[in-house]
């Protein structure tokens, strides 16, 4: 099988061979990704929607990385992270929640000084997923993964900005994996 068009395979794991997809869609509005992380719909949403635990999972040394954040995490509610890009100049994100249903689904507006003012949407779909062989010792060999899919569109009259965030998208997922799989922090991340 063949990889989509404008694909960004990455965040092997080495248990399962499962690795993050992300591709731009043909009319420049929206970049689909997704990855299967081990571990139920419930602990992902919580990983994504809890502001101390973005903090530990999302960046990377010398790329980005969040430093504060806020939310109120109902719909109508705002949220923002406060972070350091390159060469350690400061970025801000905000935006408000559009539909929560936890674990399931997560969808908010999203607004960032780096990309210009425009808003996009950004919508986190959970999936559960029963796998036989998710642990690798001991009796218990089947459990409960989550397939997450995203959907980030709005940048049609944005075209020349779609591309930073399709990298971008393939590494956060990858960043997200690692946290919840094997505990690793943007400060343990090499």
């Amino acid at each position: 099988m063949g990889s989509p068009p404008n694909a960004v395979f990455v965040g092997w794991d080495i248990r399962n061979n499962y690795m993050a997809t992300a591709q731009i869609t043909p009319d420049n509005d929206t970049i689909l990704a997704e990855v299967f992380i081990a571990a139920p719909p419930d602990r992902v949403f919580e990983a994504i929607a809890d502001p101390k635990q973005l903090t530990q999972w999302w960046g990377q040394k010398g790329t980005f990385r969040v430093l504060e954040t806020a939310s109120d995490l109902r719909v109508g509610g705002k949220w923002s992270y406060e972070g350091i890009g390159p060469s350690g100049t400061p970025f801000h994100m905000e935006g408000e929640y559009v539909e929560v249903d936890r674990p399931r689904l997560l969808v908010q507006t999203r607004r960032a000084d780096w990309v210009g003012d425009f808003e996009t949407i950004v919508r986190w779909e959970l999936e559960p997923r029963d796998v036989h062989g998710l642990h690798t010792s001991g009796t218990h060999k089947v459990g409960t993964g989550t397939l997450v899919k995203v959907r980030h569109s709005g940048f049609a009259s944005h075209a020349d900005k779609i591309k930073d965030h399709h990298i971008g998208w393939s590494a956060s997922l990858e960043w997200l994996q690692a946290y919840i799989e094997i505990g690793e922090t943007v400060d343990s991340r090499s």
